[in-house]
């Protein structure tokens, strides 16, 4: 028999009369197609699911797909080639030129801010990369944490503002009639989709353009149905490369042509998210009109509501110019059965602290809000206040990210800080904090003084000890080092109990790893074993690997790169 055919398909040899010679079982002469040609005349004919020749083309189509992927994949080598020298040039250049001005502190203060966005960007491709191998090879596990829509919601608008004012753009957070808060998911990875799409938006967006993100819900069983709808006037995508647009690889311009960075992987990492979460993404476009993008994700939601019991007949001082945020702040507060004043800027609201006062009233606490009719700052106006009033608690409901304005307000007397957008349960919360003071606010300075407590740090890179050691230095704190797992965990059994009051724990070292390090230091038998805060610092930062830190005792992660604003916030616990 010839070699190179599937005997169990039916076949049949023919001579060129159109007589049968030969015909296997199952043989249908009318669905049979030629094969090959034999000697003599004769022919081998071949019927069944599929023909040979249907198996060739079939073939053809599959070697289609595989040059086109490879040459997509070209074309992404390529193009990361350029995106990763862009960044890498300017950190090499611009460390060279801070050498060389070293004495200059203008230029070396340009050169560093140059550097970290620099370093943020190269970053972001790097992270984009191992993200699809972890999502192609089904190693990304997604969390289920308790997460705030609020909370979620200002991490997505401080990370997307710096950019779309960079570019000049209107943008807009649109959040209405949002009753259910409090969901269980994955806020990194809810984030990351997000945020993926709306930066997309902007760099695909001639300045001065128009960005919206839409939020809204609904509900779908048991579940609630979360619904982003990102909106912009970009340059839009054509129907052709829509058919393309979660393919790996593509994007529709090449950054060496059109300047705008990117690894052509972040809407297939978001539809690969997305469907993990069981949700959909679609996306609507047309050239030069701009993209809707649409992201729903059913999750598990928290049915417990809040108990404003404390604000019932309060008097709280709302200030704030912006008409919606005045809507909202009426109605959360009238459910709660409090007796919110609204008024538009400071003058107004030291009016009717006079007011009250004449009457023999008080105001249990003013929120300053972000907008006030007269422009002036929100800010200036918290420090006006505190000085007419010292003893009344303020809260300041703003966008920005709390760490970078915290110093500022706490000079300014502000007790509490409420991220915006805020909803009924964030609202409540924020209110009752500010009343009861309950615990600390986020601290007091930026960079808390640690003067006599003594840190741990376990790191076998003496580049990384070195980075760790001098941001560390900065609160104060005694500094002691560990190369490896098993040298923390002599220095600690070691010690007298109490005299270490941190330990931060790289994860990846020679020896002992800080997982098993901080496994025996749990059950090491000294009387702080279980108390004494172990923090991962790690490069490891995927879900799986927060949750591994978690099951090994440890209380929590920090990145690398090191995050200094999220270090200082776990020191300002001790």
């Amino acid at each position: 028999g010839r070699k190179g055919y599937d005997m169990g398909k039916a076949y049949a040899v023919i001579d060129a009369s159109g007589k049968v010679l030969y015909e296997s079982q199952g043989f249908v002469r009318e669905e049979a197609h030629e094969a090959a040609q034999l000697s003599q005349g004769a022919a081998l004919y071949i019927s069944g699911e599929e023909s040979l020749s249907q198996e060739n083309e079939r073939l053809k189509e599959q070697l289609k797909e595989a040059e086109a992927s490879i040459t997509a994949k070209e074309v992404f080598l390529s193009n990361m080639s350029h995106d990763i020298r862009t960044p890498m040039n300017a950190i090499v250049g611009m460390t060279a030129l801070a050498q060389k001005h070293i004495d200059e502190k203008v230029r070396v203060a340009d050169a560093l801010n140059k550097i970290e966005t620099a370093s943020g960007h190269l970053l972001s491709l790097i992270n984009d990369v191992l993200d699809t191998s972890r999502l192609n090879s089904g190693r990304m596990k997604l969390s289920s944490d308790r997460f705030s829509l609020s909370d979620l919601l200002h991490e997505i608008t401080i990370i997307v503002r710096p950019l779309a004012d960079q570019k000049h753009h209107t943008w807009q957070l649109i959040a209405d009639d949002i009753e259910k808060e409090s969901f269980y998911g994955d806020p990194l990875r809810l984030r990351q989709v997000i945020v993926n799409i709306v930066n997309n938006s902007i760099k695909y967006t001639e300045d001065g353009g128009c960005v919206t993100l839409r939020v809204s819900e609904k509900l779908d069983g048991d579940l609630c149905r979360l619904i982003f709808v990102c909106e912009d006037n970009g340059v839009g995508m054509s129907q052709e490369f829509l058919k393309r647009v979660f393919e790996p690889f593509e994007r529709v311009q090449n950054s060496t042509a059109s300047r705008i960075e990117g690894t052509g992987l972040g809407m297939s990492i978001v539809k690969k998210l997305v469907d993990a979460m069981g949700g959909e993404v679609n996306v609507k476009s047309a050239l030069g009109v701009g993209t809707t993008v649409t992201v729903s994700v059913p999750l598990p939601y928290d049915r417990v509501q809040p108990d404003g019991g404390p604000l019932r007949g309060r008097q709280i001082l709302i200030i704030e110019a912006d008409e919606k945020l005045r809507t909202l702040y009426g109605r959360y507060l009238n459910d709660l059965e409090a007796k919110p004043v609204l008024v538009g800027n400071a003058a107004e609201a030291l009016s009717a602290l006079t007011e009250a006062a004449y009457r023999g009233e008080d105001f249990a606490l003013a929120v300053i809000g972000s907008k006030q009719s007269d422009g002036s700052r929100a800010l200036d106006v918290a420090a006006y206040l505190h000085r007419a009033h010292p003893q009344l608690p303020l809260l300041l409901a703003n966008e920005e990210k709390w760490e970078r304005i915290e110093y500022e307000a706490n000079r300014c007397g502000v007790r509490r800080f409420l991220a915006l957008p805020f909803f009924r349960k964030s609202l409540t919360a924020g209110l009752l904090a500010a009343l009861e003071e309950e615990g600390e606010s986020s601290g007091g300075p930026g960079v808390p003084d640690l003067t006599g407590k003594r840190i741990l740090l376990v790191e076998d890179n003496p580049i990384n000890t070195e980075i760790a050691r001098e941001i560390l230095s900065m609160t104060n704190a005694e500094i002691e080092t560990a190369e490896n797992g098993q040298l923390a965990v002599d220095r600690y059994t070691d010690a007298e109990a109490g005299y270490y009051q941190l330990i931060l724990m790289d994860v990846q070292m020679p020896v002992m790893d800080g997982y098993a390090a901080t496994r025996a230091i749990r059950a090491s038998g000294q009387p702080d074993a279980s108390q004494i805060p172990i923090y991962a610092m790690t490069a490891n930062t995927f879900a799986e690997d927060v949750a591994r830190a978690a099951a090994a005792g440890m209380n929590g992660h920090i990145a690398k790169p090191i995050d200094i604003q999220a270090l200082m916030q776990v020191l300002r616990t001790l």
